[in-house]
């Protein structure tokens, strides 16, 4: 299970790491204090969802090996090219996303009840992407 256990490792700290991000950008480019504190509390929900699994900090993060991952230096062309505030935001909610799937699928592993509230979280986010990206239209000529 301590593979299993590093796959959910980096997907928490990916989803995290994508909702800061964003938030972020809603938060001292976009100024808007309500859609700021939806996604900061998306991103505490990962943590809260995440405490309801049978695995600890500890767990976690012994299970972690950032130095002897084979996927560091693996990149994408996008990855290392962003023209726009909208794309980095894009590219991070959406990273967001992907990581609430990928624990949502895992997470039955452990509790079908934890499974289910990542699955909610990943449709909150489809949400809160639209938000996302309509203040970000309304701004674009700012950013």
């Amino acid at each position: 299970m301590n593979k299993i256990i590093r796959i959910i490792d980096a997907n928490l700290n990916r989803g995290r790491e994508g909702l800061r991000v964003v938030e972020d950008i809603i938060r001292f480019i976009i100024d808007d204090p309500d859609l700021s504190l939806q996604i900061k509390s998306a991103r505490h929900e990962i943590i809260d969802i995440a405490k309801q699994l049978p695995i600890s900090d500890d767990d976690l993060l012994s299970a972690r090996d950032s130095v002897g991952d084979v996927g560091i230096e693996i990149r994408s062309n996008s990855e290392d090219s962003r023209t726009s505030i909208c794309q980095i935001a894009y590219a991070n909610i959406r990273r967001a996303q992907e990581s609430m799937r990928v624990l949502e699928e895992l997470s039955k592993l452990y509790n079908a009840d934890v499974a289910l509230k990542f699955k909610k979280l990943r449709f909150k986010l489809y949400d809160i992407e639209k938000q996302v990206f309509s203040s970000l239209r309304k701004e674009r000529g700012d950013i």
